[in-house]
């Protein structure tokens, strides 16, 4: 007979992950990855200055920046580990490189950290573990922490955030910014739609979005109204 704990146990998890689909589905009319928000980057800069006003705004910065600057998806970025973007110099890697245990469809993927995502990654790494420079991160290399989950909670401060957690917490982000109908999709399709506004080839953008099939891809981008006026502009 199982024990009284875990069964309870087994119970909150179940209703974690049914509240967590229904609230999904209810903020985004069944649809969450074709109908979530895209923002713009005057958006992305609202939802930024609002975190940095929380108690983990390194975190949560960094975790926002994941999807929005690399177009993750919500299960890579719970699944990402400390060495996955810790480099042997203290610094960040330019490329996470993605195990099939980490990643959706059964294959690894290679993800590319620009600039700007490194620097936020930075930033967190420092904070997190209470050093003043990437030199002294190197020590960081040498202990256990280097195996622990990237973005960790209070509770778990070694497995970090479930998906359906880290889902959870980046509506909660979105909802209490003030911006309505978004959900984890929001910065991947982001991401996709400023790729394609820029004239990305969808080759280039499949590959960045670990996609086999073109279509697929391009369900996540949306044809906004700056994309349209400079279309007409063109005639």
């Amino acid at each position: 007979m199982i024990p009284l704990t875990a069964l309870e146990m087994l119970v909150g998890i179940k209703k974690q992950i049914i509240h967590t689909i229904h609230n999904e589905n209810f903020w985004l009319g069944g649809n969450k990855m074709a109908q979530a928000r895209v923002l713009n980057e005057k958006e992305l800069k609202l939802l930024l200055l609002y975190v940095n006003t929380r108690k983990y705004a390194a975190r949560d910065r960094a975790m926002i920046c994941m999807s929005y600057y690399a177009g993750m998806r919500i299960g890579e970025i719970a699944a990402t580990k400390v060495s996955d973007v810790l480099a042997l110099d203290g610094g960040i890697k330019e490329e996470l490189r993605l195990t099939a245990a980490q990643t959706k469809g059964k294959r690894g993927r290679v993800v590319m950290l620009s600039e700007k995502l490194r620097k936020e990654l930075q930033a967190y790494l420092l904070q997190r573990f209470g050093v003043n420079s990437a030199k002294e991160m190197i020590a960081v290399s040498y202990t256990e922490a280097i195996n622990s989950a990237l973005f960790v909670t209070q509770k778990n401060k070694e497995t970090g955030f479930t998906a359906n957690g880290a889902s959870w917490h980046m509506h909660q982000l979105y909802k209490q910014a003030g911006l309505d109908g978004c959900s984890s999709h929001s910065g991947r399709r982001s991401f996709l739609t400023t790729l394609s506004a820029r004239a990305v080839p969808l080759k280039v953008m499949m590959e960045l979005a670990g996609h086999r099939q073109a279509q697929t891809t391009m369900r996540y981008v949306d044809v906004t109204t700056d994309m349209r006026r400079a279309a007409v502009e063109l005639l």
